[in-house]
């Protein structure tokens, strides 16, 4: 579809959707938040009046937990959080971890092999995520600059070979080059199947890899049916990038941001605004309120 503005008039079918919403879940990067790394008080209002109107609201995010436990918060909240593209899904409120599905340690050690070939080495920071912990090979420029958007500290290694104790809940391979990003993306892509793995980008210098069953469009589904006993077609979503599309194309109404690459605006319902023109709340207000 072509790139719509905010004045974009829904369909008959889009606003017959609008009146079965009973959920609605949003994106943190790029979809609530912008450079600014918080939630604007225009988008908090449009949350809190869709509450008000007893339609509760989650995050999916790729954020770790600890990192995206702020603006669930900030939100106020009270429905699982799905971390980690939906591999972490747990109540911050009862502490109930609700599911847990993580990359095998084969699959870790065959990613850090690829990752450390000699010509890819220097050029990438790897990130393993394990029990909601970061560890680091070295604390690099690009380490750094994640760190400090997502208020944790990583834990430096060495060989990330010694952390595999436990197995990983998410890998992810970071560097300022998006053509690398996107070699590595469509090399792996051709080495292991949606089956083995699930590889997306989250921003064009994020290479994540999680486990097969894992995207934010399963989770969706999993709160939605298995936790509120709702129909994913009464569920509206809000996204930016490629790691959510699976949840725009699952959901009874995708909404991307005006700010997502086109491939994901293709796939969505209508587009909003960019996150620094509270696109969420435009979308909320139009289709909620």
């Amino acid at each position: 579809m072509q790139k719509a503005s905010a004045t974009y008039l829904a369909s008959t079918n889009h606003q017959a959707a609008a009146k079965d919403i009973k959920l609605l879940v949003l994106d943190i990067d790029g979809t609530i938040a912008g450079h600014s790394n918080t939630v604007s008080a225009g988008v908090k209002q449009a949350i809190v009046a869709t509450q008000a109107r007893g339609i509760p609201v989650a995050i999916a995010t790729g954020r770790m937990y600890r990192s995206a436990l702020r603006f669930h918060q900030e939100i106020g909240s009270t429905l699982p959080l799905m971390a980690y593209q939906g591999a972490w899904i747990q109540d911050p409120i009862a502490q109930k971890l609700h599911r847990h599905w993580a990359v095998s340690r084969e699959m870790a050690h065959q990613l850090l092999d690829y990752f450390e070939q000699p010509e890819l080495r220097s050029l990438l920071s790897v990130h393993f995520y394990i029990n909601d912990q970061l560890y680091v090979r070295e604390l690099t420029r690009e380490t750094q600059i994640y760190a400090e958007r997502s208020g944790i500290t990583p834990i430096p290694v060495g060989d990330l070979r010694q952390t595999l104790a436990n197995e990983p809940t998410k890998i992810l391979a970071l560097s300022d080059d998006v053509d690398l990003i996107d070699r590595l993306l469509g090399n792996l892509r051709r080495q292991y199947t949606p089956a083995e793995l699930y590889l997306t980008t989250s921003v064009a210098t994020f290479f994540e890899a999680t486990n097969a069953s894992v995207n934010k469009g399963t989770a969706v589904r999993y709160l939605a049916e298995e936790l509120l006993g709702l129909q994913i077609a009464n569920v509206m979503a809000i996204g930016d990038n490629f790691n959510d599309v699976e949840m725009l194309e699952s959901v009874g109404l995708g909404v991307a941001m005006g700010n997502a690459p086109e491939g994901v605006q293709a796939i969505a319902k209508w587009v909003a605004p960019s996150v620094e023109e509270d696109g969420a709340a435009v979308a909320i207000e139009k289709f909620l309120l």
